[in-house]
């Protein structure tokens, strides 16, 4: 975003607890962030995040995947209510759903996500136990735009962290996640000034292509 142009709108969506929801909320209201969140949306009624939401008078929304056996349907339902709110960037944060092509293609180069390792390294589920497992010694997030290939989007920035000696999952994934919180607002900010862009093609940061993530500092 420039001078003169409106807060970039966003619209997020969540299945759980929501902290990388609050961690966005805080961005844009210590003025950190150049944006504002038109409404969260939910899998679930009694997700822990749309308190974060609620707070901030934001609209907030549920929809149920057990009312929707179909998925194509459930996608569709989303998409008519995301797109009431006129989003020009449509957050995943922590929506534990995989989303069908026909939503993917609708918001492709608008639809960002946050994944809990150095993409490509580690897709799908279970990061942490599995970076532990492989012996790695390094460890991470990365915000990538979503595509029609699960976690195979380009991706804009990463974190890494270490995996010390001894580490259990759970700690390893607190150590992320307090990356996550900071890196997700940096991709988002990036967006929002026009820095990082994607056109379905091509993955640019300050107008140049992007061959390789960029990495943020961790210290």
């Amino acid at each position: 975003m420039t001078d003169g142009q409106q807060p970039l709108a966003l619209v997020v969506l969540i299945s759980g607890r929501g902290s990388n929801l609050k961690a966005i909320l805080d961005a844009i209201r210590s003025g950190e962030l150049p944006a504002v969140v038109r409404a969260v949306i939910s899998t679930r009624s009694d997700a822990p995040g749309l308190a974060y939401a609620r707070e901030a008078h934001i609209d907030t929304l549920a929809l149920d995947g057990a009312d929707y056996p179909d998925k194509n349907d459930y996608d569709r339902a989303l998409q008519g209510l995301i797109d009431s709110f006129q989003p020009d960037l449509v957050v995943l944060a922590g929506f534990m759903r995989i989303l069908t092509p026909a939503f993917v293609q609708h918001y492709r180069g608008r639809l960002i996500n946050i994944h809990p390792s150095l993409l490509p390294e580690l897709r799908g589920l279970r990061t942490h136990e599995r970076a532990i497992e492989s012996g790695a010694t390094e460890h991470g997030a990365s915000v990538h735009f979503v595509t029609e290939e699960l976690d195979g989007g380009p991706v804009i920035v990463q974190a890494r962290v270490p995996v010390r000696e001894g580490d259990d999952p759970q700690q390893l994934a607190q150590r992320v996640l307090e990356q996550e919180h900071r890196l997700y607002v940096l991709a988002i900010r990036w967006l929002a000034e026009g820095r990082a862009r994607w056109d379905g093609h091509q993955l640019l940061f300050d107008g140049k292509p992007l061959t390789q993530p960029r990495q943020m500092n961790t210290e």
